[in-house]
């Protein structure tokens, strides 16, 4: 759907909730359990605990219009992944699988709406290893899905737990890349001042993950794992010749890292929302111009407002913007295999 000049733009990173609402807060008689409380048309409020969490438009459910905002925007396509507050890892294991087959549903039934426009991505039940692969499978193969999106750590444990190493095998083995998105950033009270959760935390957290990953050896035992960092890699880039050095400075800290991990980096993906084309320059210096793929937050305020813009309005190479803006989507996708 190109019109003329304009570029393809395949948004990577874009959040959704289902359109029926699941009330395990009552079912369940727990509050943590995430409720959405509308306020008209167009808008509603997420509570969690009991407090206030955010207001989402009613484009996080509503294909129509979505699809609407999309082509005012010049979006060809979007990714859709759950918003982490329905992560739900806390949860006893069946409760959370409960909740995931329901996000997924959701998921796929927006993608059925529009299959040329969006992509879904899956959320799993982590905390079971056997659950979340159980529903991984039934996700991909059954439901369609493309992908996968899972939290920065499983409430509280970290990624290169040997416990989820036989599920991103079978992330591997399905062929599906998986969005690595911050959350249950755990760094006390003091990330609450000057909301520095969304401005320190979640890129420090996102880094903390990539070093699971790359230290822990997940990435070196799963080689054909596709992993994207949201956020343009959170602080990653530019802490990388930092972590390389503490690779080297002490051997026997190294984990299942054989290589150094800013070489092993090389394998990672990163969106765009980076910041500034500074930063974007840093990660594409760092992590790779042909594992960068467009990424907007859409439909939250703090991501980028017009998609593409940092791409499009930046001195990089007319083809590396062109990768960057579609391109690499789909090879990060594998669409030419599909």
């Amino acid at each position: 759907m190109t019109d003329g000049n304009r570029p393809r733009l395949v948004d990577c990173h874009t959040h959704v909730l289902p359109r029926r609402w699941l009330d395990l807060a009552d079912r369940y008689g727990d509050a943590r359990w995430p409720d959405r409380r509308r306020i008209d048309d167009c808008s509603a409020d997420l509570f969690v605990g009991g407090k206030h969490f955010r207001t989402v438009p009613h484009t996080c459910w509503d294909p129509a219009a979505r699809l609407e905002q999309m082509d005012a925007m010049g979006v060809d396509s979007q990714w859709l992944s759950v918003t982490p507050v329905m992560f739900s890892y806390w949860a006893p294991p069946r409760q959370s699988a409960e909740m995931a087959r329901h996000v997924n549903d959701g998921i796929a039934e927006m993608t059925r709406s529009a299959p040329d426009r969006f992509v879904g991505l899956a959320t799993l039940p982590m905390g079971d290893p056997d659950l979340a692969i159980g529903e991984l499978e039934r996700a991909v193969g059954d439901l369609g899905l493309r992908g996968v999106e899972i939290g920065t750590n499983i409430a509280g444990r970290e990624l290169d737990d040997p416990a989820f190493r036989p599920v991103f095998e079978a992330m591997a083995e399905l062929d599906v890349p998986v969005l690595v998105h911050p959350w249950d950033v755990r760094s006390g009270d003091r990330l609450a001042r000057y909301n520095a959760m969304y401005t320190v935390g979640m890129p420090t957290e996102t880094a903390y993950a990539a070093l699971a990953l790359l230290h822990g050896g997940v990435l070196s035992d799963v080689p054909r794992l596709r992993v994207l960092l949201a956020h343009g890699a959170g602080a990653l880039a530019w802490l990388l010749p930092r972590i390389d050095r503490g690779w080297a400075t002490w051997p026997d800290r190294r984990g299942g890292a054989a290589e150094p991990p800013g070489a092993i980096a090389r394998r990672l993906w990163a969106d765009s929302l980076a910041g500034d084309e500074a930063n974007l320059r840093l990660v594409a210096r760092r992590i790779g111009e042909d594992r960068i793929v467009l990424g907007t937050d859409y439909p939250f305020p703090f991501g980028e407002e017009r998609p593409g813009d940092a791409v499009t309005t930046s001195s990089l190479d007319d083809g590396v913007k062109a990768a960057i803006l579609f391109g690499n989507a789909d090879a990060l996708l594998k669409t030419a295999a599909r």
